[in-house]
């Protein structure tokens, strides 16, 4: 079970893709075949998680990594590219690299 912790020193992506909802499942399609034919090998990988959108037009991945040279070398990496091109003429893509701030838990009853 993937877990988020703010004290980890970890690069977070949390990339939104917008789509026609006639695209959704082929968008997710391609993100699911190139994290596991390559992404998910990858040195430094730690953890992904794919979100669909309940509207259709979004899909949204959260990803960790140990460091931006070890995203970077994935990214340089041709195996995932087929996938990424193709994703890239259905939907517009929006990167965005985070660190943790912090992380909260359901309070108690």
């Amino acid at each position: 079970m993937t877990q988020i912790s703010w004290n980890n020193q970890v690069l977070t992506l949390i990339n939104v893709f917008t789509v026609d909802p006639a695209n959704q499942e082929r968008l997710i399609k391609l993100l699911t075949d190139a994290t596991n034919v390559s992404v998910r090998h990858a040195p430094g990988f730690i953890t992904c998680i794919l979100h669909r959108g309940t509207d259709g037009t979004k899909v949204t991945m959260y990803s960790q990594w140990r460091s931006a040279e070890d995203y970077q070398a994935m990214r340089n990496d041709p195996r995932p590219l087929p996938y990424l091109q193709e994703a890239l003429k259905i939907a517009k893509f929006e990167p965005g690299m985070y660190d943790i701030v912090t992380t909260f838990e359901a309070a108690g009853e």
